[in-house]
């Protein structure tokens, strides 16, 4: 805030005015007050004084020869470089319109020649204050702007870091599909949702068949390459946006249908059972094949008050049970059997 002659000293101010005595007097006076006084007799050189030094403040008379002051000041406001330099009219008219026309011009104040010293310097050293306000102000919002984007750039990161935690805690790290307490979570939204609706819902349980001697025979490595196979396999199956592909336990996998009824159960079954088969991964331990296979169980519901997602699970597995107990290598549905298809 400029409110002092110690304060003013490094401002600068232009003075614009065809009278040589007016020029003298203004810079003798001004200097005196510790301002630095630059001059022009013309509206040309004022403008180009007025780009090269870029003053604090412009005071204009508006009588001037060549260009006038309002083209003058009409000049200065459009060019980026002088537009935001405040600038006072210097003028013995004193009819309202043309002071209105200044003020349209972007001028911010008017001063009525003979001038008054005094009144000079209170005008000066009150715009030379809303400057330096004004340019604190923007320096404000600048760092405002600038501290808003650096907080969106973190708010970005820390959404993206929640999502990626999110991601972590509900994927199996090894199959990369949903882990056992996302299927939980699943399975528990899934029937609540559908009990409303009183639509079907259907659980898919895959076992590998024999897995624990493959691992024997082929090593754990060889093990895990296996189980991402079928991970992924079961993945591209079921693919509809509500359905949820779950590593269940060590070589299980569960697979939630919402609303899906048996028959669409058993399809699923099927192109799981075959799938996992055609991938044709070798295994020479199992008592099935020479390949790869699963079993499967499968269980239909529609939730109601008188089930459970616990009597949903149970039912697929005992279908489960069957299934491996009557030969694997196939899909059961409560009390029907299927054999996988070649």
């Amino acid at each position: 805030m400029i409110n002092s002659e110690s304060e003013s000293a490094e401002a600068t101010i232009l003075v614009v005015d065809d009278s040589p005595i007016n020029l003298r007097l203004a810079a003798e006076y001004l200097e005196a007050k510790n301002f630095v006084v630059l001059v022009a007799q013309d509206g040309e050189s004022g403008l180009q004084r007025a780009k090269y030094a870029r003053p604090q403040m412009i005071l204009l008379d508006v009588l001037l020869p060549g260009i006038d002051g309002f083209e003058t000041c009409r000049q200065l406001k459009a060019d980026p470089q002088t537009q935001a330099i405040p600038i006072i009219f210097m003028t013995a008219l004193t009819d309202t319109q043309d002071k209105v026309k200044g003020f349209e011009l972007g001028a911010v104040d008017y001063i009525t020649k003979p001038i008054q010293q005094e009144e000079l310097l209170a005008r000066i050293n009150t715009h030379l204050r809303v400057q330096a306000l004004t340019h604190q102000l923007q320096k404000q919002n600048e760092l405002l702007q600038q501290q808003a984007t650096e907080l969106q750039i973190a708010r970005q990161k820390a959404e993206s870091a929640c999502r990626e935690l999110l991601r972590l805690v509900n994927i199996d790290g090894l199959t990369e599909v949903a882990n056992r307490r996302c299927f939980d979570q699943h399975l528990q939204a899934e029937w609540r949702r559908l009990a409303r609706e009183q639509a079907p819902l259907s659980l898919v349980l895959c076992d590998i068949d024999y897995f624990k001697s493959y691992n024997d025979f082929y090593g754990h490595q060889a093990g895990d390459n296996c189980l991402k196979q079928i991970a992924q396999l079961i993945a591209r199956l079921a693919k509809r946006p509500a359905d949820l592909v779950a590593r269940y336990g060590g070589e299980e996998f569960a697979v939630i249908l919402p609303n899906t009824d048996a028959q669409g159960a058993m399809q699923v079954a099927k192109l799981i059972c075959s799938g996992i088969e055609q991938l044709n991964i070798p295994h020479a331990k199992s008592r099935v094949s020479t390949v790869v296979t699963a079993s499967l169980g499968i269980s239909c519901q529609v939730p109601n008050r008188e089930t459970s997602v616990e009597s949903l699970i149970a039912a697929a597995d005992r279908s489960l049970y069957t299934a491996k107990k009557q030969g694997r290598n196939n899909y059961k549905l409560y009390d029907a059997i299927f054999s996988c298809p070649k």
